[in-house]
């Protein structure tokens, strides 16, 4: 498949309050656009359904070659799709499956006459007969203001009810091909937000944060004052709407428990004297791009980033969540780790007060999960995966530190110490990759004694 250019930036993605020459200048060509169609369609006979309408209008930017016109049907397009009903969505979905697939045919056609006549131009033939005609409209559609936008969001739809419709799997995949195009590192940019940020951005950090819940104003505040830092991607096509932030404290030791670090009124000198840095919060801020990689690259970014401004700093570690556990622990089978009277006690409601041997046991299970529970080769929590992917080494497991409802919920009160070592990353994600290993301290291995 060819390769894809990232999205241009237009109108409607250009910062707020910002007008530029470029913007002008689209804006113009758009309205031309509509006068032209205005002037070459019929009438619509008969009522059709939003979906079908939406159908429509697809298979004719497809059909188009006029840029004014075809970017004033990609403006279509983008408002037709926001005011599409909830309803209507996988009848849109299921159209864009079917009527805008690759044409079997013609994959045959062409790779007979490669076969017969091998070359550049008839391999070319089969590059182009296998990449779905929608790839082609998506792109057409990315180039309209806010198209970008709009293609995100409606992956994010799409998700949804995939996996209750797997015939809808090449639709997705045709979008994510082009996302990690189009959202590739080398058109991200990384920027602090603090309190000076635009509120349009402060609000959406309230909004989009996924780990621990932002409580209003203060919270944010809280989060952003001088011994806490928040780092978020960025990008064009996108502005002033984050991709992924990262929230970090500043501390004098590795942290075991998640409340200090949420607490409003604690003491903030200590950043001054701070060795430790600990991300305690990574949040993906779109569903429509779920399975773009950017979290890994955002903390080597932010390492780099702190180790400029701070050289005082020694220690890089996580404070990360088990969301796996404890739905584990419910419907595993315990005989051989447990005694059979600890093994009713751990699957339990965990409650705010917990038996030392209870939040022992558990310590020791969660160590088991991580090490020895996989999901095909890998790591069967979501969160091990991606920090074990990056490089990181498990460090430390902590019971009862976060004692929240979903803290309870989800890992049974439990924490664990992901550490960046950097003279180790590229080592340890390369072990993790090629030979599946898991780096451990001598401490968590120990708990599998």
């Amino acid at each position: 498949m060819s390769e894809e250019l990232p999205a241009p930036l237009a109108a409607a993605d250009v910062p707020d309050g910002t007008i530029t020459s470029l913007g002008r200048t689209l804006s113009s060509v758009i309205d031309a656009g509509r006068e032209i169609l205005a002037r070459r369609r019929l009438p619509t006979p008969g009522k059709v359904s939003p979906a079908a309408a939406l159908l429509a209008l697809c298979r004719e930017l497809l059909e188009h070659r006029g840029e004014a016109s075809g970017l004033a049907l990609a403006s279509e397009i983008v408002e037709a799709y926001r005011l599409l009903p909830d309803s209507e969505r996988l009848a849109l979905f299921n159209g864009l499956a079917a009527d805008f697939e690759v044409d079997p045919l013609a994959v045959q056609a062409a790779a007979e006459q490669y076969r017969e006549a091998p070359g550049q131009e008839n391999l070319s033939a089969i590059a182009r007969a296998v990449e779905a005609p929608r790839q082609k409209l998506f792109r057409r559609i990315n180039m309209g203001p806010q198209g970008t936008a709009t293609l995100v969001t409606l992956r994010g739809h799409l998700l949804q009810v995939l996996r209750a419709n797997p015939h809808l799997e090449g639709l997705d995949s045709d979008l994510k091909h082009l996302f990690i195009s189009w959202f590739n590192k080398g058109f991200l940019e990384l920027r602090r937000i603090d309190w000076s940020s635009p509120a349009n951005v402060l609000e959406k950090i309230i909004d989009y944060e996924a780990v621990h819940e932002i409580n209003g104003w203060d919270d944010l505040r809280s989060r952003l004052r001088e011994d806490r830092r928040c780092f978020a991607f960025f990008h064009p096509a996108l502005a002033n709407d984050p991709l992924v932030f990262v929230e970090i404290a500043f501390t004098e030791d590795v942290p075991g428990a998640l409340a200090p670090l949420l607490e409003q009124d604690r003491d903030t000198s200590l950043a001054a004297t701070a060795n430790t840095v600990v991300f305690y919060s990574i949040s993906n801020c779109h569903p429509g791009l779920a399975g773009i990689s950017f979290g890994n690259f955002l903390i080597k970014n932010v390492v780099q980033e702190l180790k400029s401004e701070m050289p005082n700093l020694k220690t890089f570690v996580t404070l990360s969540p088990v969301p796996g556990f404890r739905k584990w622990l419910l419907a595993a089978d315990l005989n051989g780790l447990l005694a059979p009277d600890l093994q009713v006690k751990v699957k339990q409601p965990l409650g705010k007060v917990v038996e030392t041997e209870v939040y022992e046991a558990l310590v020791r299970l969660c160590a088991h999960y991580l090490l020895r529970e996989k999901s095909g080769d890998l790591p069967r929590d979501p969160v091990a995966r991606f920090h074990l992917g990056n490089g990181a080494r498990l460090h430390r497991i902590h019971g009862g530190a976060d004692l929240s409802v979903k803290g309870r919920e989800q890992s049974a009160g439990i924490m664990v110490n992901y550490l960046y070592d950097l003279d180790k990353i590229e080592e340890y994600h390369e072990a993790y990759f090629e030979q599946g290993v898991i780096s451990a301290s001598r401490t968590v291995r120990r708990l599998l004694d």
